[in-house]
């Protein structure tokens, strides 16, 4: 067995056996396979497509490629929540503390953010002194203790993903639904869960632009979950606009805090955490009904419960919990400017990775992994498709460190945000569940 067999054998369109996909993964993270060849079987891949027997050996195989988190000692089920992205998602940090207080142990992985999307790990270290780079050990015994921690991902977690995903991105090969699903349910199987609830986002600040690809993405890793032996359930949420209000990372942690504490719950925020909440409680085993599944999340809300599970988890990862019993205390940007609608109308689009440059450029997000993020920055909503505006109603308020960056978000604010005369629908916000 050889690469260039392998090679051959996909660019004339056949199936690659599992051997030979381990083949591959083991060579190309050990160094024996180059780049190069390793980036002519990529985009034979990407040209050719991949079975779903392929995919889900492909993803057992970056799996393995490193170590796997074994967390049987929880004596639980585990179930992880992932999603694929998208701008405003602070959806991990109010979720998985409301479903630790009702009995799911939440042992979470997270990333920092790229782009235009933000990272989780980013969001909690904005909290002073909340430690993200635990041991495992640590991480284990603070899950069997609380019943949740959330860290960063500081395992050696599939390598191979991590060396296959930078080639995709250096060759143009990043949109294949094969090669993205094995992506994210490598990492999801490396990291220990028994089951998996997956938010793909679908829309403008998403990687999947449109329903169909979503679709095809979500059953692509429904099919490796059975597979792999995890059962998946996927939930399609829009991400045409911003989720929420707050688009930054301290800001989206008041947001999280205020939800949390029953303040002020964004109404799309509210469906999305809701619907996953609801298959959370189902794969751990603890109820099959919908609606008394989501009363339940909403009681743990008003009765204190699941502000209560967060600040234990963030003063148990040696976090100021006086950030949380006071948002006051955060660090303000030094410059706050409303943005105010100049003509009147219905807002008919609100481009959710438009937003997220902004945010971006602000200096909330990365565009270089060493790059410094500012967790002061950033932009909070106002309005939401389908609002109806007058003139010199507030659109968004900007948080700024830079005079000049704010003028540059100002204007850019102004072309984002479209008005028109005819009056428009909101859109679901949960367009499917499978």
């Amino acid at each position: 067995m050889n690469i260039l067999e392998i090679i051959a054998k996909k660019r004339d369109k056949g199936e690659l056996t599992k051997e030979e996909i381990e083949y591959f993964v083991e060579n190309y993270t050990n160094g024996n396979i180059a780049d190069y060849q390793a980036s002519s079987l990529v985009m034979a891949i990407f040209l050719n497509g991949m079975t779903k027997q392929e995919t889900t050996d492909l993803t057992i195989a970056m799996a393995n490629s490193g170590e796997i988190l074994d967390l049987s000692s929880l004596e639980k089920t585990i179930v992880d929540k992932h999603s694929t992205g998208g701008v405003g998602d602070k959806v991990s940090i109010v979720l998985l503390p409301i479903v630790a207080s009702l009995g799911v142990p939440v042992a979470k992985m997270s990333g920092r953010g790229l782009g235009f999307t933000g990272g989780t790990v980013d969001k909690l270290e904005s909290i002073p002194g909340y430690r993200t780079g635990i041991d495992i050990n640590t991480f284990v015994k603070n899950v069997e203790k609380i019943g949740i921690s959330m860290i960063s991902q500081t395992l050696n977690l599939a390598p191979a993903d991590k060396k296959l995903y930078a080639l995709r991105d250096s060759i143009s090969c990043v949109e294949s639904i094969p090669l993205i699903a094995s992506s994210i349910m490598s990492k999801k199987i490396a990291s220990g869960a028994d089951k998996i609830v997956l938010d793909v986002t679908c829309g403008f600040g998403a990687f999947m632009k449109n329903i169909e690809n979503a679709r095809k993405l979500a059953n692509e890793m429904i099919e490796i979950g059975k597979l792999a032996n995890r059962e998946t359930r996927c939930v399609l949420t829009n991400m045409n606009e911003p989720l929420g209000k707050a688009v930054g990372n301290n800001l989206e942690v008041i947001e999280a805090i205020e939800f949390l504490s029953g303040k002020n719950k964004p109404k799309d925020l509210e469906l999305v955490v809701l619907e996953l909440g609801n298959q959370m409680i189902k794969l751990a085993g603890l109820g099959n009904d919908d609606e008394e599944n989501k009363k339940r999340i909403l009681e743990n809300i008003s009765n204190g419960k699941a502000l209560a599970k967060f600040v234990e988890l963030v003063k148990n990862q040696e976090g100021d919990i006086s950030y949380i019993e006071d948002t006051e205390k955060f660090p303000k940007a030094k410059f706050i400017e409303k943005v105010c609608a100049k003509e009147e109308g219905y807002i008919y689009e609100i481009n959710a990775e438009e937003i997220g440059k902004v945010a971006c450029a602000l200096g909330a997000g990365r565009i270089k992994k060493e790059d410094k993020i500012d967790p002061d920055v950033g932009i909070v909503m106002e309005c939401k498709v389908g609002d109806k505006v007058n003139i010199g109603d507030d659109l968004v308020y900007i948080h700024a460190n830079s005079k000049e960056q704010l003028e540059i978000a100002k204007n850019k604010i102004c072309e984002i945000i479209k008005i028109g005369n005819e009056k428009v629908e909101k859109e679901n916000v949960i367009i499917e569940i499978i």
